[in-house]
């Protein structure tokens, strides 16, 4: 029977946080994931490293948990960092005294709010509406959810943290009113097999509820769902955030070369419920543009949606309910060794990993201090190792690259285009994957759909949506050997559905005519299904 001390339910941020913290004090942890990493609430929002700013009213706590995490993150995750900072703007048609309010909460919550003169604010962001009638700049920055936290686990690992993606929870043994070990399910083979462990820490984020059910318990988790848009271009250079009551549409942060809005506020039954419709699009373009009153002339790329696992309160629902997160001892329950914890912001998720992580290493009498805030996730790639790698890799290729690879893998890949040149090819023309990137990464372990690979390189994300890689993509895996013939079809179409989710909502003028491009291509050039879409 496989062994650990603490195995921790769930690889968001959250899990791979307490994964990291617990392995760097010494404790033996495996991380298990039903799917692969992040691929819920993580990834799936609108990659804002908050500045606190958006809380300074309504939770002045959380506003000085997210500055003082901003600046750690930017310390300890400088690769997935793009430190563009913020603006705070207010409309003619927001309300006056509300600025007041916010400017006091920014001071008291110990968040530089620098006041912007118009004419500062509109060279800053020429785009800006002309109804804009005052402007603070603040120190938020944009962060690669994927990327912060694939680092998290390579940096565990190295103190001997384990994770297995695939790998779901079906059942929590215990006896005498203590955890004694779980059962889980291999997902991709639907092997089953039982793991030994005397702690459980639950951060399955939406799914806390669920997972806390296998143990007879109630932690009640309302998933909110939030929708976001992604258009084909950064429309600001920072991110640009309305200055009133927190609501839907009022924020807009730019990721590499393209810009997210969001967000929508909506409690769901199901935290699966990833769907959209194009009315909650129109509902975000109708808000949006109060801010940027071109926005309908830009290109949307997709839109998406994840859900916020708020912990249930009385009376309180959708941006009602705190940001805030919870931690339960299930021990006051009358199960000792399992643990929930749930709630928070992507922001805060090193804090909330420290936070549980304390109380573990309490009940295991480890007495090693938490290092999580000092010590760099991973180490960056050297000036010198990009001097010497920059003739093989292409175009504005070369900082994507050594930011999603880290230094070892940077330099296997150097090599490989070195000795290789056609492992120069692109398999991503957006994103600029080479061919030996895309295969040091598809040779990994922990990827086993072309999906994964994407969460990891951002393969498929940009312009083209897939267009033009998901073909490559298929046969460049198929190539590594890890793929049948039969099974390489079949995750083109799953990756290009993946693709055609976030397509569909936005189906009006171009993106009709691009989206025919794609099912010409694929159904006539290909032959695939028919070209069907469903």
């Amino acid at each position: 029977m496989e062994k650990a001390t603490v195995v921790v339910v769930g690889g968001g941020a959250t899990g791979v946080g307490i994964l990291r913290d617990l392995a760097m004090r010494g404790a033996d942890v495996l991380l298990i994931e039903k799917g692969d990493l992040v691929n819920g609430a993580s990834s799936r929002y609108h990659g804002l490293l908050h500045s606190g700013g958006r809380y300074a009213v309504k939770d002045q706590e959380a506003a000085k948990e997210c500055i003082e995490e901003n600046t750690i993150l930017r310390k300890i995750g400088h690769s997935c960092v793009e430190p563009i900072g913020g603006m705070f703007v207010r409309l003619k048609s927001d309300p006056e005294a509300y600025e007041a309010d916010w400017v006091e909460g920014c001071r008291t919550s110990g968040i530089e709010a620098t006041p912007l003169t118009l004419e500062e604010a509109f060279r800053m962001e020429p785009r800006l509406s002309k109804n804009v009638v005052s402007a603070y700049a603040v120190p938020d920055a944009a962060i690669d959810g994927f990327r912060m936290s694939c680092q998290n686990v390579l940096s565990a690992a190295k103190y001997g943290g384990r994770t297995k993606t695939y790998t779901e929870l079906v059942k929590i043994y215990q006896k005498n009113g203590e955890v004694t070990g779980i059962r889980v399910r291999n997902t991709l083979t639907g092997e089953e097999y039982d793991i030994e462990c005397s702690i459980l820490v639950n951060a399955a984020g939406g799914w806390c509820e669920k997972v806390a059910q296998l143990a007879g318990l109630n932690v009640p988790v309302q998933p909110d769902k939030g929708t976001l848009i992604a258009f084909n271009q950064r429309l600001a250079n920072h991110v640009v955030n309305r200055l009133h009551k927190s609501s839907d549409g009022d924020i807009f942060v730019p990721h590499g070369s393209i810009t997210i809005l969001g967000t929508t506020s909506m409690s769901i039954d199901d935290p699966e419920d990833t769907s959209t419709h194009p009315d909650e699009v129109e509902k975000l373009l109708s808000i949006g543009a109060e801010t940027f009153e071109d926005l309908r002339s830009y290109r949307i790329l997709r839109v998406f949606a994840g859900s916020r696992p708020l912990y249930k309160q009385p009376g309180a629902e959708g941006r009602g309910a705190s940001r805030g997160f919870v931690i339960l001892d299930h021990a006051e329950e009358g199960l000792a060794g399992m643990m929930t914890i749930v709630g928070g912001k992507f922001t805060t998720y090193r804090l909330m990993a420290e936070r549980i992580t304390d109380m573990i290493c309490e009940k295991l009498s480890i007495h090693e201090k938490c290092r999580t805030a000092e010590e760099p996730l991973v180490e960056e790639v050297s000036t010198e190792a990009k001097a010497r790698a920059k003739k093989y890799f292409p175009s504005f290729g070369l900082e994507l690259a050594a930011t999603r690879l880290g230094p070892e893998a940077f330099d296997r890949v150097t090599k490989v285009l070195a000795e290789n040149p056609e492992k120069r090819e692109l398999i991503c023309e957006c994103e600029n994957i080479t061919r030996a990137e895309f295969e040091e990464v598809a040779g990994r372990e922990e990827c086993h759909i072309i999906n994964d690979i994407r969460r990891r390189t951002r393969l498929g994300m940009g312009t083209c949506q897939g267009n033009f890689c998901a073909i490559r993509a298929a046969g460049a895996f198929y190539e590594t050997g890890k793929l049948e013939a039969k099974d390489s079809l079949a995750q083109l179409k799953g990756f290009l559905q993946g693709r055609w989710k976030g397509i569909e909502p936005i189906l009006m003028g171009r993106n009709v005519r691009e989206t025919e491009m794609t099912r010409a291509l694929y159904e006539l050039s290909f032959n695939i299904d028919g070209g069907k879409l469903e």
